[in-house]
């Protein structure tokens, strides 16, 4: 006579494990899904408040001032090459910058870079100590307008999601050189 091998038992907890699993996954995709939409709406709500910046003083105070609340980061700089004198501005203020360091530093990224780090962007300024995780995002507008780097820190170090994050930081970069074009083209508007 045959022997029973009772399997039941052994699949309803292969099934129970493998369901596990699959909702372990789900509330990771959603958690990613919260997160990414707070960041679109934040980029979104950033870029706005730049656009109804009153010149080129008013635009330069929302990105070091207002962008940091917005976009919930710790340090934002924004450095440029106008003509031949080079400058960083952030929260502390505007600072002259020998243009030949600027333009190494804007060589070195090509679009975005995001990174954790042990030491912030020397961009940064004295915030740099405190920088565990930044974004480089290049301002480029055609010659003679300036070109330039906007660097985003924060004192947390992240696991960034490269793809999706570039995205976002390109479009924050692409409007802020717009709204540089045109300050600087059209001071009237």
């Amino acid at each position: 006579m045959a022997t029973v091998i009772p399997f039941e038992e052994r699949a309803v907890a292969h099934l129970r494990d493998r369901l596990g699993a699959v909702e372990e996954a789900n509330q990771d995709l959603l958690a990613f899904a919260r997160g990414h939409s707070g960041a679109v709406s934040s980029i979104h709500t950033a870029v706005l408040a730049a656009i109804e910046a009153e010149g080129v003083d008013g635009l330069l105070h929302v990105v070091t001032q207002e962008w940091p609340l917005i976009l919930g980061i710790d340090a934002v700089a924004l450095s440029l090459i106008v003509g031949d004198r080079g400058f960083r501005a952030d929260g502390s203020g505007v600072q002259f910058v020998d243009p030949q360091i600027l333009r190494r530093a804007i060589s070195q990224v090509d679009g975005v870079e995001m990174r954790t780090v042990d030491r912030g962007h020397p961009l940064f300024g004295p915030a740099c100590d405190l920088i565990r995780a930044e974004a480089l995002v290049r301002i480029q507008c055609e010659p003679p307008l300036p070109v330039g780097l906007l660097a985003l820190g924060q004192r947390q170090a992240l696991s960034l999601d490269a793809r999706h994050g570039s995205e976002l930081l390109m479009f924050l970069g692409r409007s802020l050189a717009a709204m540089i074009r045109k300050w600087l083209t059209n001071p009237e508007s």
